[in-house]
């Protein structure tokens, strides 16, 4: 039973950049924040989360803590882009994946007082490589190792909803921030002058102020009519050139130095070519149901974070 006064949020991924982000936020606004640590709960952080010591792929006392939870908000996942491809890395992206979402079902359905409402984290990588085509919430699956990993992520995550949970499908593009993500990893040589595009320069490129994915996160956890798949991007699309051009001014460099898709692939394998596949993403869900965008237009976003 819950004892606390205040209503509960139980956030996996509680350390990444949106999760801190979030319970940062949540504790401001008068939740209870509980989430799960690989260390001791002794060894977390003293930052107000309620810690609570597990592995999410595996069961454990932890699920207990999903016990009087309003709503269960599951960030977590190995990182996609910490290491090439191997097929052991692969089975261990989907093994995150789909085992720690499996696990978290299994704790709502043991609740005696389930969550209303389920936000699991997907990735616009669903689509697959698309060149020009628009995409939005009703479009297919691709076919390749990112959307087949983000199609069965969300299978796993739809396992709630047989049990009365609305389930919320988090299809984020890239997350721009200073505290990781993509933008910190491109601006290094952008500062140098040694930036380009990554990629084909009119691939489009999906992507989202970090404010932007909080705020739409804390958006469909207060919107009981949204359900299923939402594209967490920008509403203003931007292809890798402009994208590439907009990031020297920011920086007061050339970016004249494109890096071919060859390269990327020659670099980083299988996964060079699948972090810039070019989609042209769109947001129909949370424009038609009033989400009003912070930062729809990628200069003000990239403005805004190197203020």
């Amino acid at each position: 039973m819950n004892t606390s006064s205040r209503p509960i949020l139980f956030l996996t991924g509680a350390t990444g950049l949106l999760g801190s982000h979030l319970a940062s936020r949540w504790l401001s606004d008068g939740y209870e924040v509980r989430a799960v640590t690989r260390r001791s709960a002794s060894e977390a952080p003293k930052n107000g989360i309620r810690w609570v010591s597990g592995d999410l792929t595996q069961a454990g006392d932890w699920q207990e803590a999903l016990e009087g939870a309003q709503a269960v908000v599951h960030l977590a996942g190995e990182p996609i882009s910490s290491g090439r491809w191997t097929e052991s890395r692969k089975a261990s992206l989907r093994r995150s994946r789909l085992e720690g979402t499996a696990r978290v079902v299994e704790a709502m359905e043991a609740a005696s007082q389930r969550p209303s409402t389920f936000l699991c984290a997907s990735a616009t990588g669903y689509y697959g490589p698309r060149s020009d085509e628009r995409l939005d919430e009703d479009s297919t699956c691709g076919h390749d190792f990112l959307a087949q990993l983000a199609r069965d992520w969300e299978s796993a995550a739809r396992a709630a909803e047989p049990l009365g949970i609305r389930v919320v499908r988090l299809r984020f593009g890239a997350i721009l921030s200073l505290r990781g993500g993509a933008l910190s990893r491109m601006l290094p040589p952008f500062r140098l002058g040694l930036g380009g595009p990554m990629g084909p320069a009119g691939n489009f490129f999906p992507w989202v102020h970090e404010d932007d994915a909080a705020g739409l996160i804390d958006w469909s956890l207060q919107q009981a009519g949204i359900e299923g798949p939402l594209n967490v991007v920008s509403p203003v699309e931007i292809q890798m050139g402009e994208l590439a051009r907009t990031l020297g001014r920011a920086v007061g460099r050339p970016a004249l130095i494109p890096v071919p898709l060859f390269l990327l692939k020659l670099a980083l394998g299988e996964m060079g070519e699948a972090l810039f596949p070019g989609q042209r993403v769109e947001p129909r869900v949370a424009l038609e149901e009033g989400y009003s965008f912070r930062y729809p237009e990628f200069s003000d976003a990239v403005g805004a974070l190197l203020r």
